[in-house]
């Protein structure tokens, strides 16, 4: 149903359920967001998704970058959000239908072509609004791209598990797209949850190390279901080959705060992590 128009679940919880607030919220995570410069088109983004008031200032930094971009005629034709589920693995990527999804800020247009696109390239790329239902690891990025790159389109996609051959297939497809259009892939991840302030900042600043050289297998290596470094490992693994594939030799760390850092009541309980990184090409 390529007209059909989704409505985002998060609103009220994850960030601001009116258009005011939100667009407010978003607009002062972008002007605190101060970036270096850099030189070449951001091919892949990593950008974290909890709620707003936690890592929405370190997710500024990517959009700020995007936003800069955009200002000087880098906009993607097409934007790719790479969350998963949460709640219930399952096995591929299923994708949003529809022509729509609507935030508090208005109706972001999806790109119904180029997910069709996707799916004819595997098996394990497939339709599946169902499986979207509450998850806010995609969601939560569109607020952003609906205000940065109001002129491009998006596919919103879960990867329900973490298969190597679901990584290659959707990195695969997303590379046979980048072909066609000019595409931009976010990977949505936080970092490290847990109680100890000082070893969540010291797992962190290694994992956006290992980010930044664009060291999949060394991520992975790192990553288990007891030590999970990064909660979006696959589509972290998924970016970062899309990345190499157009010419990205390493990205650029823009930011990082964990939960501890602006909230002190949390250390001892339960601190995550929250890292923005680009890759320029």
């Amino acid at each position: 149903m390529a007209d059909r128009t989704h409505r985002a679940r998060g609103a009220g919880r994850w960030y601001p359920g009116d258009r005011r607030s939100l667009a407010a919220m978003i607009e002062d995570c972008l002007e605190r967001a101060r970036i270096s410069p850099f030189d070449g088109r951001i091919a892949a983004a990593i950008a974290p998704h909890a709620g707003y008031v936690y890592s929405g200032p370190v997710a500024g930094h990517v959009y700020r970058a995007l936003r800069d971009r955009a200002a000087e005629g880098q906009a993607p034709d097409t934007v790719v959000v790479l969350g998963f589920s949460h709640r219930a693995a399952f096995p591929g990527v299923a994708l949003l239908d529809g022509g729509a999804i609507e935030t508090p800020l208005g109706r972001a247009a999806l790109d119904p072509d180029s997910a069709a696109r996707l799916v004819d390239c595997s098996p394990r790329l497939f339709f599946g609004p169902d499986r979207h239902g509450d998850e806010h690891s995609a969601e939560n990025q569109i607020p952003f791209l609906q205000t940065v790159l109001p002129g491009s389109k998006l596919i919103v996609a879960l990867m329900g598990d973490r298969e190597p051959d679901t990584v290659c297939d959707c990195a695969n497809a997303l590379i046979a797209l980048a072909a066609e259009r000019n595409t931009l892939v976010v990977a949505s991840t936080d970092l490290l949850h847990d109680p100890d302030y000082d070893r969540v900042a010291r797992a962190d600043s290694e994992t956006l190390d290992r980010m930044a050289a664009m060291d999949e297998a060394g991520l992975a290596k790192r990553w288990s279901y007891e030590e999970q470094i990064c909660c979006g490992l696959a589509p972290v693994q998924t970016a970062l080959r899309f990345a190499a594939a157009q010419g990205a030799k390493r990205g650029l760390i823009l930011g990082y705060r964990n939960s501890g850092d602006d909230h002190p009541e949390s250390r001892g309980q339960w601190v995550v992590g929250y890292g923005a990184v680009v890759y320029p090409v």
